[in-house]
């Protein structure tokens, strides 16, 4: 019975300890792109992403990493860095490997260590 309070009062302690940490706020980071070809079709896909904070100024020096899925079970993700060709803009060039739906999910790891995830839904890409 002892040991049955002692667990209940870890739990409790511990619930208590996690609902009271502050949460971290989310960066306030804009994110635009561009993808070509337009419509996107299987093969080569460029992904330019522009990073922008909350004054509209550039935001440079970032990691980001592009993911590609299909949005249907039994497909691999395809995964490119995108590269800084310009204070906050960058550029990723994903090998979409079959015509349909995909989901690309934008990674970003801020110079500060922040880290923000953006999705971007590429429909109906072609195979021609």
């Amino acid at each position: 019975m002892i040991a049955r309070k002692k667990s209940l009062l870890f739990f409790l302690f511990l619930t208590l300890a996690v609902a009271c940490q502050k949460t971290a706020k989310p960066p306030d980071i804009a994110l635009q792109y561009e993808i070509a070809p337009q419509p996107a079709r299987v093969g080569a896909t460029t992904i330019d992403l522009k990073l922008t904070d909350k004054n509209g100024a550039p935001v440079g020096g970032a990691r980001v990493e592009l993911e590609g899925n299909m949005s249907h079970a039994g497909m691999g993700p395809v995964s490119v860095e995108a590269k800084e060709i310009q204070t906050g803009k960058y550029r990723g060039t994903l090998q979409l490997t079959m015509a349909g739906d995909w989901i690309v999910l934008v990674h970003v790891t801020l110079p500060d260590g922040q880290t923000l995830q953006r999705q971007i839904e590429l429909s109906g890409v072609r195979n021609d």
